[in-house]
């Protein structure tokens, strides 16, 4: 760790926020010689409270749709000035932020090159204005804008594959990762960083406001979801699958019981059936159970 505090204490995320460790995590990895662009958000919101900020690097509040343009004009600029080599420029945004409103400037960054690490802190729902459904709101789950009720069962849509998304841009490197495993996000972000070119990270991250559960619960969450299958730690490099994290094959119960955004769920058995069949076909898709070779 640096002596300097790269992301100090005392800003006003929520207790247990995900985003949060992700954040600094990602920073601290990162180094000094880092400058961020950030679409507006949750952590743009509580990290950056007139005049203070919580960030120990040069930080750039974007629009809540254009981070990536925005960090290709910085890369671009310091590529003018020589000043490109060892200075890592890192993207970032929620899931709201990367996957619907900023999905054009993501896809744009990629597609022309720019070594740039783009990281989508995935919370599944639009916490900052309401805890509305994004793209990446998971089936089934209770927001503001898919309430269950008598004639629904929340969201009804799959969540959207976005790290599919960005390996179809032919980009060298795309991970997923959990603040459930620590170590092996600090190891994905520093790898991302030595390679050159664009790079995609999604960082999965609870949060206790928009999922209802509690706050000293956020790292087991974040263990759950990978050991159920739901969602997968996978790496790929050059468009190859190099890498997945094993894992239990845990019923998705275990994980849905604790978050009162699945509580509508729990006395409809045909319902949680549709979700363990999206756990199943991530465990056979990438052979995640531990006895299971690693597909390529």
């Amino acid at each position: 760790m640096n002596n300097k505090q790269l992301f100090s204490s005392g800003h006003t995320a929520c207790s247990g926020c995900g985003q949060a460790i992700a954040a600094r995590l990602v920073i601290e990895t990162a180094g000094p010689n880092t400058i961020i662009a950030n679409n507006t958000g949750c952590l743009e919101v509580f990290t950056t409270k007139y005049p203070e900020s919580a960030w120990g690097v040069p930080f750039v509040h974007s629009l809540f749709e254009n981070c990536a343009a925005v960090a290709s004009g910085i890369e671009g600029a310091l590529k003018y000035l020589g000043k490109k080599d060892n200075i890592n420029i890192i993207a970032q945004g929620g899931d709201g932020g990367t996957a619907d409103i900023g999905l054009q400037a993501l896809s744009g960054m990629l597609e022309r090159g720019h070594d740039i690490l783009y990281v989508c802190y995935d919370n599944e729902a639009y916490m900052n204005t309401g805890i509305q459904r994004s793209g990446l709101t998971p089936f089934s789950a209770n927001t503001t804008t898919s309430p269950a009720g008598a004639k629904s069962l929340g969201n009804p849509q799959y969540k959207k594959p976005m790290p599919e998304i960005a390996l179809a841009h032919g980009i060298p490197y795309v991970a997923t990762c959990s603040v459930g495993y620590l170590q092996d996000l600090q190891r994905k972000v520093k790898k991302a960083l030595s390679i050159k070119g664009p790079k995609y990270i999604q960082i999965y991250v609870p949060c206790p406001l928009g999922w209802r559960h509690e706050p000293n619960s956020t790292l087991e969450v974040g263990k759950l979801v990978v050991e159920t299958g739901l969602y997968p730690l996978i790496e790929y490099e050059n468009g190859k699958l190099i890498s997945v994290r094993k894992i239990k094959a845990l019923p998705v119960e275990d994980y849905l019981k604790g978050q009162g955004r699945f509580k509508h769920l729990m006395a409809n058995s045909e319902e949680i059936k549709k979700i363990q069949e999206i756990a199943n076909n991530n465990i056979a898709k990438y052979g995640l159970k531990a006895e299971e070779a690693v597909s390529a």
